[in-house]
């Protein structure tokens, strides 16, 4: 009764616009929502609109609407189905308006120079996700390593080449090489577990 209690309350601070009642919300169903969207969307589309972008207007709709009493809802399982049907349509419109005959992104070519989705994402940086994920993965990398062995990846990070890493980190190119190589394996094996 309180979980409904509190589902009941949040609505009704949600009519009312209140900014934690959305924060909640917003919280509780963000994740779920925006693999929803990246399952939705293909490579070629993520490339023009990014799933995060689907998710700030899945929410905005949703709170312009709650906040006109459009939507009658009972709990949270009700609220992430429409929060889903919403944004399931949002990226069906999205497909739709890039399959269109001008803007067709099927007949791109992705050879063509500054068109690759490595240039695009270079272009565009990480977003706060991938930026908080990229800082727990180096911070987990680099505690597991020794101090020499921080130190050349550290320097490998900063971009230093095999015999400036050498000479600063005072071992050997061949340990220097066979270190990164471990690291870069390690990273491979971690990420093909996550995917």
């Amino acid at each position: 009764m309180a979980a409904n209690q509190s589902f009941a309350d949040i609505m009704s601070r949600l009519r009312s616009g209140d900014s934690h009642a959305e924060a909640a919300v917003f919280n509780r169903f963000a994740g779920r929502l925006i693999a929803l969207a990246r399952s939705r969307l293909d490579g070629q589309i993520r490339q023009k609109i990014d799933p995060e972008d689907v998710l700030q207007s899945v929410y905005k709709s949703f709170f312009q609407r709650q906040a006109r009493g459009q939507f009658v809802l009972d709990n949270w399982d009700a609220l992430w189905a429409l929060l889903a049907l919403i944004t399931a349509r949002k990226c069906g419109r999205w497909i739709d308006f890039f399959h269109a005959e001008r803007r067709d992104v099927r007949l791109e070519d992705p050879a063509r120079p500054g068109k690759s989705q490595d240039m695009d994402a270079l272009a565009r940086g990480p977003g706060p996700l991938e930026a908080a994920v990229l800082t727990e993965t180096l911070k987990e990398l680099l505690a597991g390593l020794s101090d020499s062995h921080r130190d050349i990846v550290s320097l490998g990070l900063q971009g230093y080449t095999t015999p400036e890493i050498s000479e600063k980190a005072g071992r050997s190119e061949r340990t220097v090489n066979r270190v990164l190589q471990s690291v870069g394996k390690k990273l491979e094996h971690d990420y093909a577990s996550y995917a």
